[in-house]
């Protein structure tokens, strides 16, 4: 039907042009009166031709309707006439739609739903309708959705191109019932309050803070329709719907809001620490999930939500509060005492830091060499000059004579020889396993020990068996400094002066020279400790001294500085220029020296393929939570991301567009530090 109509639409404009010829001819030749044309054409004449043609053009009308009408009823069949009664019932229960194009792509069928559901579509071009169909022109084998009219009707169509059919089967119910089953999906969690033992102490029932607080989360939980119920003291059991947690997640889970603002003013401020879990059927599994999501919540500081949904990675809402520092000795001595325990019960023990190692992770692995040698231990400090900044490695080749450093120090490889089942891996100062200086030894090793002091990340070593991560203290060597001060063991446990002068200058460096905001009176109780060892402080700081020509190149980095925020600076180094790790992060902290500058990055080429982002804060902007964002990770005042085969165009981009999207929310008010002793 679709070629008639053409072939009838090219007739028609060939009469019409016709027909305009002639009345054209008419006109030049009457006017001009060309072989004296007004004598010989009689008016009559003109009046009778007139009406011959417009007789004529009705006839071909007349006729054009007879044929299309005739053509209409032969193609306007039923679908029962074309399937069958019975098979057209089975259709019309299954609610199953047909249309039937010519090669143009023009509907010349439909069958009976399309009718009882005001569907017209015959003479229609099928993409002229629906657009969207022309996929499954390109992907004959594949189905799509699409909606039809009603917006709350939904059709799966698959197109059978030999056939120029197209099936339409209406999934409104089926869709209506996923929709519904993803809805009323259980979604399991845990809430903790930050600091409740420190707040409560013995008088829980009397406690006005404590009681505002619960107040607001049993009337949040009222109104989000949650299933709140006590779990332990501080912590209580969620159980809701996912509907329920998209609601939260839209409203950007205000309750962490809510409590964090009546914590404001208190000597120790309330904040919720919440994991949940959901997309998985097993709520035995989901629960599990929960409880290590509000692990990572609480390991990174508090103050934030973390949801786990199976199978994907995690996603991180709030952290805007720094983590408050806290000294509970009892504690302390606890966990020093447990550590002292796993390394009697090792044949021995093999220490390690991060790769790029600095004067941080050298000190924290000195600290545990002390412990070691102090219970007559065997342990060594696996290390690699390569993958060492260029200080430490400094620091390492001039305190200590090579004879000492073979009693010290062993190579990742040498170090695989003396794994055994029974040797401690102890790790400090990092805990994701890619950026650990020998990933081999995880695998091989069954005992290990994660100290840590950096925001926990999602990717981190599986199943320590002794795990501390303390972000609120300033560095590793703060951290390790602590245990061998608190620890029971008597005599104490001695640090020979050189290794209290390194992890002085680590306490340095990660400190900023006490210029950082998460430094409070444990890190100069540390570095009172150290200096009760011979730690020397010039030394420690002629350790950290740049050179000439590296401070030359900081004040060359910072000068090409761009301001995306108020507050907010980046600096790109020399694109042609490769960079030390510690150079970026110098240059970072230079900008952040200067006043009114709050954050602070810097962009630089570390290797052929790979680009650094330096991240640096003072505490009133979580960098951490925009170095994840881009792939990365660390502290809250300190972090950093690696680019991997990237331009600086792109990496410039990236870190415009986190800065636009997520810089507000990880601006934060800073509580003041607060000291509490047990």
């Amino acid at each position: 039907m679709g070629k008639f109509l053409q072939r009838l639409r090219t007739t028609a404009f060939i009469i019409i042009l016709i027909e305009l010829l002639l009345i054209i001819l008419f006109c030049i030749f009457y006017v001009f009166d060309f072989f004296e044309f007004k004598t010989i054409v009689d008016p009559i004449y003109v009046l009778f031709g007139s009406l011959i043609l417009i007789f004529l053009d009705c006839l071909f009308i007349w006729i054009a309707i007879i044929k299309v009408s005739s053509l209409r009823r032969k193609t306007d069949l039923k679908a029962s006439e074309v399937l069958g009664s019975d098979i057209q019932a089975a259709y019309n229960f299954a609610m199953l739609g047909l249309a039937v194009v010519d090669d143009d792509g023009i509907v010349i069928w439909t069958n009976d739903l399309f009718k009882e559901r005001n569907i017209n579509i015959i003479d229609m071009h099928i993409y002229d309708w629906k657009s969207e169909l022309r996929n499954l022109m390109d992907s004959p084998d594949e189905k799509m959705t699409v909606k039809i009219n009603d917006a709350n009707r939904q059709y799966e169509v698959k197109y059978l191109s030999e056939a120029g059919l197209f099936i339409f089967k209406d999934v409104t119910d089926f869709e209506n019932i996923l929709q519904y089953s993803k809805e009323q999906a259980p979604v399991v969690g845990l809430l903790a309050i930050d600091n409740y033992s420190d707040v409560v102490g013995t008088e829980e029932d009397f406690n006005d803070s404590i009681s505002k607080v619960k107040n607001v989360i049993f009337q949040y939980a009222r109104d989000m329709g949650i299933l709140l119920r006590r779990y332990r003291n501080d912590t209580y059991f969620i159980l809701t719907n996912y509907q329920t947690l998209e609601n939260m997640k839209n409203n950007n889970f205000s309750l962490v809001n809510k409590v964090r603002e009546l914590g404001k003013g208190e000597d120790v401020p309330l904040t919720l620490s919440i994991g949940i879990a959901h997309d998985f059927p097993d709520v035995v599994k989901l629960a599990d999930l929960a409880e290590e999501a509000l692990s990572i919540a609480m390991s990174r500081g508090g103050d934030q939500v973390v949801i786990s949904k199976y199978g994907s990675d995690m996603e991180f809402i709030g952290g805007k509060t720094e983590a408050q520092e806290k000294r509970n000795r009892v504690k302390v001595r606890v966990l020093a005492d447990s550590l002292i325990s796993l390394i009697k019960a090792s044949s021995n023990v093999l220490i390690m830091g991060h790769t790029k190692a600095d004067m941080d992770a050298l000190g924290a692995c000195l600290g545990i060499k002390a412990i070691c040698d102090r219970i007559d231990k065997q342990s060594k400090i696996v290390f690699d000059l390569k993958e060492t900044e260029y200080k430490t490695r400094a620091a390492i080749t001039s305190s200590f004579s090579r004879d000492e450093l073979d009693k010290i120090m062993t190579t990742p490889k040498d170090a695989e020889s003396k794994m055994t089942h029974n040797t401690l891996l102890v790790v400090v100062d990092v805990h994701i396993p890619r950026m650990v200086m020998a990933p081999n030894l995880l695998d091989k090793a069954t005992k290990i020990v994660v100290i840590d002091h950096h925001r926990r990340a999602e990717d981190y070593i599986e199943s320590p068996v002794f795990n501390h991560i303390d972000p609120s203290a300033s560095s590793a060597s703060e951290l390790i400094t602590e245990f061998i001060h608190f620890a029971s063991i008597n005599p104490r446990i001695e640090v020979p002066p050189i290794y209290a002068t390194i992890m002085l200058s680590g306490i340095f460096l990660d400190s900023s020279y006490f210029k950082s905001k998460n430094v409070g009176i444990r890190t100069f109780e540390a570095c009172t400790f150290l200096k009760e060892f011979g730690a020397d402080n010039a030394m420690a700081d002629e350790l950290l001294k740049d050179d000439y020509e590296e401070h030359m190149i900081v004040n060359k980095i910072i000068s090409n500085v761009s301001t995306p925020s108020p507050g907010v600076v980046y600096a790109i180094a020399p694109t042609e220029q490769m960079f030390d790790d510690a150079t970026l992060a110098k240059a970072a902290n230079a900008l952040l020296g200067v006043k009114a500058i709050n954050a602070s990055f810097v962009i630089g080429r570390t290797s052929n393929k790979t680009i650094k982002m330096s991240c640096r804060s003072d505490g009133t902007i979580n960098v951490q939570i925009l170095a994840e964002k881009m792939g990365g990770g660390g502290h809250f005042s300190a972090a950093a991301v690696v680019f991997n085969s990237q331009d600086f165009i792109s990496v410039e981009e990236t870190l415009k567009n986190v800065l636009a999207n997520y810089l507000t929310s990880a601006r934060n008010d800073k509580p003041q530090d607060i000291d509490k002793e047990e």
